[in-house]
């Protein structure tokens, strides 16, 4: 009576044994931690950007540029199914429409030469909630439902999500923050990062590549630009040198970004830094095509409407391969040749709030955390050992092993450690003494119903286990319920609350009841000290 099966002991030591190396990189110093063999852990957990500072954005999707780019595509669309359905048309522009309430919205129009051939448009993209109107004298304006800007805006944010946590990845940020607030914006934390500026600018560019044929033509300073043409500024010169050149390109680009299978940081012909591009087999075919056709004339490389640069087609290009340079330093060319492998945004992203917390802060932050928790532990060791003696020295033991458990389960699965954290782990402290204190209380009961030793030690373990389990699957529905629903620091309070319960009923059912029994066995007391 009263032993504890072999499997179960086993299980502590090796449990114990594991947590103990996944936790050590947590307490021991750098120098010691390199030292460490290759077999052992040596990571200690990430550390979050209110511990160890960094930088923290609110970032908003332009949800009108979401609407401008969709009527661009519709103008592209609508200018094919013209010409492949014969469809005479002129003057096809982006517009303004204002509805009912009098609020602005982007349209496309046209004026088509046969007003009937309306009917065919409007056959042909009602489908896809396009609206068709078509006045007396011919000119038809077609522009979205709200019910479709709608589902573009939601599709928009969710890809901005995805390019985001793409570029912080490419940048090699250690366990960052990226999640959606509210239906426009965006909330951005990097751990570690202090530039914020470099941050915004490698990741809230837009990244939107575009290639353009130059048009030499056209005088770049009339005051008049054909309605197919596009005024952009190419940088010339290097440095205190450099100047802005107005250029004339076409509307329509030639390429796009979405062609690109990879992009890397590169030197060009005269050293300087710049970035080589290479197109999938789509690209690289419409890249020879357009070079063997143009040869002697100037492409422009345009991102975010900057010219980057405007080279000479000197003979056919067939490999698939550019390469764009400008006055970039090598950070900026590494920055750049990162977000075109993250792929461009849906759309524009505004930067609305921007936050440093500095190394020091956050220093302070763990010093504090730090204090509270050792002064947490000491008081529940003390409180322990006043009121239940030896029994409360076993359940001390079970506390600390129990902190060793909920560290090592937070290293082993990646948790990055903040304020919050450091909170749920200084309650679980508390909570975890919880098991023990209706154990030994409910052995006192047993004991002054008149039960010898180890059966009222036995009827207390026994007794108070369905209590136990019922009070911890409650924290454990509350503890879902905040990291299902909560975001951010609420996620991180949820996770080590979660842990920690379990560790807690853990180390109450076996080690606690190991160590008592073990005790029982070797001195056979007549009494309990309780």
């Amino acid at each position: 009576m009263g032993q504890i099966p072999g499997y179960v002991r086993l299980l502590v030591v090796v449990v114990l044994a594991a947590a103990t190396l996944l936790a050590l990189p947590n307490v021991l110093p750098p120098q010691l931690r390199s030292s460490l063999p290759a077999w052992m852990p040596s990571e200690p957990m990430n550390l979050g950007l209110d511990l160890q500072g960094g930088a923290h954005l609110v970032m908003e999707v332009d949800m009108n540029d979401v609407a401008t780019r969709a009527n661009e595509t519709l103008e592209d669309r609508i200018r094919a199914f013209a010409r492949e359905n014969n469809i005479g048309y002129t003057n096809l522009r982006l517009a303004q429409m204002q509805d009912a309430e009098g609020a602005l919205h982007a349209a496309v129009e046209l004026n088509l030469r046969t007003p009937a051939d309306a009917e065919k448009l409007r056959t042909e993209l009602v489908r896809d909630g396009i609206m068709v109107e078509t006045a007396a004298d011919g000119e038809t304006r077609l522009y979205y439902a709200e019910s479709t800007l709608n589902e573009f805006r939601k599709r928009a944010l969710q890809q901005t999500l995805q390019v985001l946590r793409s570029r912080v990845d490419q940048f090699g940020v250690a366990e960052p923050l990226i999640q959606q607030q509210g239906s426009t914006r965006v909330i951005v934390e990097l751990p570690g990062v202090q530039d914020v500026n470099r941050a915004k600018a490698a990741i809230g560019k837009t990244a939107r590549l575009t290639f353009h044929l130059v048009d030499e033509t056209t005088d770049p300073t009339s005051v008049v630009i054909p309605a197919s043409k596009l005024k952009l500024t190419e940088t010339r010169g290097q440095g205190p040198n450099a100047y802005e050149s107005p250029l004339i390109v076409q509307k329509r680009p030639s390429l796009t970004g979405e062609m690109l299978t990879s992009s890397a940081a590169a030197f060009d012909q005269n050293g300087a830094p710049a970035v080589d591009i290479a197109f999938d087999s789509v690209g690289t075919r419409l890249f020879a095509q357009l070079s063997t056709q143009n040869v002697g004339k100037r492409f422009a490389i345009v991102l975010d409407g900057k010219v980057y640069s405007a080279p000479v087609f000197r003979e056919a290009i067939l490999g698939g391969r550019a390469q764009i340079s400008g006055s970039f330093t090598t950070a900026e060319a590494q920055d750049l040749a990162a977000i075109l492998n993250a792929g461009a945004l849906p759309a524009r992203v505004n930067v609305v709030e921007e936050r440093t917390v500095g190394p020091s802060l956050g220093a302070d932050s763990i010093r504090a955390g730090s204090i509270a928790m050792a002064t947490g532990v000491a008081g529940v060791m003390v409180f322990m050992g006043l009121f239940y003696g030896l029994f409360g020295l076993f359940a001390n033991v079970a506390v600390v092993v129990n902190l060793i458990l909920l560290v090592a389960t937070m290293s082993l699965l990646g948790f990055t450690l903040t304020l919050p954290g450091m909170a749920g782990i200084v309650l679980t402290m508390g909570m975890a003494v919880d098991a023990n204190v209706l154990i030994f209380e409910r052995i006192r009961e047993e004991i002054d119903h008149g039960q010898k030793p180890m059966a009222a030690i036995m009827a207390g373990f026994t007794g108070a286990f369905r209590t136990i389990l019922d009070g911890h699957v409650t924290s454990l529905v509350a503890g879902l319920a905040l990291f299902l629903f909560g975001t951010g620091p609420v996620k991180g309070f949820a996770v080590a609350l979660i842990i920690g319960l379990l560790a807690s009923m853990f180390t109450s059912i076996t080690l606690t009841r190991w160590m008592i029994l073990a005790w029982l066995r070797r001195t056979r007391p007549s009494r309990i000290p309780l």
